[in-house]
């Protein structure tokens, strides 16, 4: 009888530490991310600015605006199969090593330890990709600010030279090691605030920016047209085209393996982990496809080799210009919006072993950013 009435060793523990034990894992973290930390964090690592805006331009010249929209739908409901397995897998082996952990554990005692290797270097190799990928997109988004605070580039303003572009980037990457010192509830904390920035924002933007506009594409043009640059992308094939156009999708849609990486950290881990998985899978999906829409419904002129942005970045401009000059002048204060949770979740991407990521490389060409954002984007005087 005292015996029953006696808490076992294994109902005192959480339920995430419990599981450990059953596969002979000693817990060596403090679990103090609760649900909507860890929701917070893998979130953040997804976002939508740093992954949309940066690609938008150059998916939309590839196959126009019906691959681009449709495209974001196909490569989300992939999206969850993949988010699906990962969170059955995550909720049985709720380790801080997760993907390499798995590897080695579902692959059998004889290719186990190859295919860890193989998967631990590939996040490896994907998470220094990744952080150039971000930095470049940071320093464009800060060359961007300074362009059209001193007057834009059709009326004499300072367009950041390629040694200060680099220093933007050096100092990004050094601000992002500074952060990564910090302890784990610095960071999460951090998230929290970096959530309710991004899903405010995202909102304000998503509204504002169809209401602003001082025309709108069709419905007709935004889900059936099909149009291809052969003549600035060099790309004669539809299939190919429609495939690169995708990459604004592929490069958004991932991060979502941080939550796993935080399980040992995180209370009730073995259900918590999924759930914050899937849950930023759900949200980024949908709230991706409205930022496009809301974009791809607002675009003046595609094409137009003299805007004032000089190639970079003209979703700033466009949203910048429609509130300073459009029909809500007075809502001008919001031209910031996509640009600080950009800024601010640049840093979110980054964080050392708690994020995961890859992309493509970008290259700063020359003044005019023909291929990656082009002068085929969203000119809007």
């Amino acid at each position: 009888m005292e015996h029953n009435q006696q808490p076992t060793q294994f109902q005192e523990m959480d339920s995430g530490e419990k599981r450990l034990n059953e596969l002979g894992y000693k817990q060596e973290l403090r679990r103090e991310m609760t649900l909507f930390k860890t929701l917070a964090i893998s979130f953040s690592t997804m976002t939508l600015f740093t992954g949309i805006t940066p690609l938008y331009g150059s998916s939309l010249q590839y196959a126009g605006p019906a691959s681009l929209v449709w495209g974001w739908v196909v490569v989300s409901f992939f999206t969850c199969f993949v988010g699906v397995a990962m969170a059955e897998i995550c909720s049985s082996f709720p380790t801080t090593g997760s993907l390499y952990f798995w590897a080695a554990h579902l692959a059998g005692p004889k290719w186990g330890p190859f295919s860890s290797w193989c998967c631990a270097w590939l996040e490896t190799i994907g998470l220094i990709a990744g952080i150039g990928t971000q930095a470049y997109a940071g320093s464009q988004t800060l060359q961007s600010i300074i362009l059209l605070s001193t007057g834009t580039n059709k009326d004499g303003g300072y367009f950041a030279p390629k040694w200060l572009f680099l220093c933007m980037y050096v100092s990004l990457t050094l601000i992002w090691a500074v952060l990564n010192t910090f302890a784990l509830e610095v960071i999460a904390f951090i998230d929290i605030i970096s959530i309710w920035w991004q899903v405010i924002g995202g909102l304000v933007i998503v509204i504002m920016l169809p209401l602003v506009a001082m025309t709108r594409k069709s419905a007709a043009y935004v889900f059936t047209s099909f149009e291809m640059g052969v003549d600035s992308t060099g790309v004669s094939s539809k299939p190919y085209a429609v495939i690169l156009s995708f990459l604004v999708s592929q490069y958004s849609l991932y991060g979502y393996d941080a939550a796993a990486h935080l399980t040992e950290e995180t209370k009730g881990a073995d259900k918590n982990g999924p759930i914050s998985i899937l849950s930023s899978i759900g949200i980024i999906a949908v709230f991706g496809w409205a930022y496009i829409l809301a974009l791809t419904f607002s675009i003046k002129h595609k094409y137009c080799m003299m805007h004032s942005m000089g190639g970079i970045i003209i979703l700033l401009e466009q949203l910048y210009y429609y509130l300073s000059f459009g029909a809500l002048s007075s809502l001008v204060g919001f031209q910031s919006l996509p640009v600080q949770p950009e800024l601010y979740m640049l840093y979110q991407e980054i964080k050392g072993s708690l994020i995961h990521q890859y992309g493509d490389k970008f290259t700063q060409s020359a003044k005019f950013h023909q291929m990656q954002y082009g002068y085929v984007q969203l000119y809007v005087l």
